[in-house]
């Protein structure tokens, strides 16, 4: 066996100091590698002697790479190039559309941890027109706010956790809490930052996406990431235009499913409204899972399977169950088998919550605009500190202005709509995922919206699968549910514990 280490991501400003003392380099490019990796099922050579000589011979490699990538349809080969990108200056609102690719890492810049200065987006929309004015007096009063609240919040954090408080180290933590809890009267056109990393492959995809959009930020963000790389890999990245697929379809719908929307649909009463609706779901889905493990060791058919585990009593079952999960630890991900139950929510949620929702891209997330019809998410501190009508004030002007915008320039209007305001969300993924989810976003040290929505979701599957979704729970409780199952701790705690013997 021979491993060898093909590349790796390098900072650029490193490569241009490399060529600064070792002169220009027509290499420096993961064209090679994509060009290499090509000729692997038809070139009886070790990949290594094919990566150097593609390494020597840049420009025949890009003639390869359009040739085995384009003409041939060959695509996943341009999976093997991959490019870092620093993305400044881009609004919360527009950031949603850059990180809805599921096969990229995105890392962005927290409002939860990094007290907001007053840099916002303003549409180009609306630039130049006399909704400008009333937006830009908009976006700064909401910003006052922010400061006004994090002030009053801090205060009284400081207070409430006075332990914490005492010592110095955690002070940095308790401000956190204030700036989590005051963000939620910023608008989405507030700007942000993220560290994207994405194959050629994603990237071509998501330039087409972005030429394609309606609105002007989003089109400005696709160029600006092709002028970076076009120079560096332009035989890798060629088909970035905006094309019918994603420029029509969507709008198209709209105007076809007009005539089946009757017109006399009203906005959803605040009052009253379910945050997390479990709307499809397996009836069996504890058989069903049963029936994929049975599947997995023994020669029988899927049919023979599910028979096996409609006869399985409830002790049989929960037997089962017990031995798929005995050697698990909380950072342990559950069984593939558990992907063959799949939910659907349905979902309102903040735009703060959103944010971190949107993040678990191995579901299905489709979404609906931002509604205030459907009201606002207040933290609680805000009500506790006796901000509630203050925040509720900046809101009701900020829907005024939304009003006014989305009446004349609708594509710009939820740039005014602050992270409190909610949407309706609907959302698809196997149980498999909902365990991910709930080991991260149920554990206290969760921030708080998305820790409720992610508990509601857990309990409604608990109430349809029973067994299946016994260990459902944040990291932070696992311990105890596991010990609720199974009588004693995970045997890693148990040998952990002060005094505890060597387990084997």
């Amino acid at each position: 066996m021979k491993v060898y280490l093909a590349g790796f991501n390098v900072d650029t400003a490193v490569l241009k100091e490399l060529e600064q003392t070792a002169g220009k380099r027509e290499d420096l490019t993961p064209e090679v590698l994509s060009a290499a990796y090509a000729r692997i099922s038809r070139d009886p050579r070790p990949i290594n002697e094919i990566r150097n000589e593609a390494k020597k011979e840049v420009e025949r490699s890009r003639k390869s790479n359009e040739t085995i990538i384009f003409k041939m349809g060959h695509h996943s080969v341009a999976e093997h190039a991959v490019f870092n990108f620093d993305i400044l200056g881009v609004s919360r609102f527009a950031m949603e559309e850059a990180e809805k690719f599921r096969l990229c890492s995105y890392t962005e810049k927290s409002q939860r941890y990094i007290t907001l200065d007053k840099d916002f987006v303003i549409p180009q929309e609306i630039k130049g027109t006399p909704l400008e004015g009333r937006f830009v007096k908009m976006v700064q009063l909401q910003n006052e706010a922010y400061f006004k609240l994090f002030e009053k919040l801090k205060d009284y954090v400081f207070k409430k956790h006075e332990k914490l408080a005492a010592d110095p180290k955690k002070h940095n933590l308790l401000e956190g809490f204030a700036k989590e809890d005051a963000r939620y009267i910023t608008s989405l056109a507030t700007e942000s930052q993220v560290g994207v990393t994405v194959n050629a492959r994603i990237l071509e995809l998501m330039l087409r996406r972005f030429a394609s959009h309606p609105l002007a930020e989003v089109k400005k963000l696709g160029k600006s990431i092709y002028e970076q790389v076009n120079p560096i890999a332009p035989s890798i990245v060629i088909f970035r235009e905006a094309n019918d697929r994603d420029l029509k379809t969507y709008p198209e719908l709209k105007e076809t499913l007009k005539e089946f929307i009757k017109k006399t649909k009203k906005p959803a009463s605040k009052k009253g409204i379910k945050e997390v609706e479990l709307v499809e779901f397996p009836k069996e889905g504890d058989k069903l899972i049963l029936a994929a493990l049975l599947h997995t060791f023994d020669n029988l058919s899927y049919e023979q399977c599910k028979s096996i585990a409609a006869r399985l009593n409830k002790e049989q079952s929960k037997k089962i169950f017990k031995t798929s999960w005995q050697n698990m630890q909380f950072y342990d991900s559950m069984l593939r088998e558990f992907e063959y139950v799949n939910l659907t929510f349905n979902i309102i949620l903040s735009a703060a919550c959103f944010g971190q929702l949107k993040r678990h891209r191995m579901s299905t997330i489709t979404t609906q605009a931002y509604d205030p019809n459907l009201g606002i998410t207040i933290p609680e501190s805000i009500k506790e500190t006796g901000m509630e009508k203050y925040f509720k004030e900046i809101v009701d002007k900020t829907n005024e202005v939304y009003a006014a915008i989305n009446k004349e320039t609708p594509l710009a209007a939820p740039y005014i709509l602050t992270n409190a305001h909610r949407r309706r969300v609907l959302m698809r993924l196997n149980l498999r995922e909902l365990y991910h989810i709930s080991r991260l976003r149920e554990d206290a040290h969760a921030q708080w919206d998305i820790q409720n929505i992610s508990h509601l979701m857990s309990k409604e599957v608990k109430r349809i699968m029973p067994l299946a979704s016994s260990l459902l729970c944040g990291k932070d409780k696992y311990n105890e549910t596991y010990q609720n199952i199974f009588g004693h701790l995970p045997k890693v705690v148990q040998a952990s514990l002060p005094g505890a013997r060597r387990i084997k």
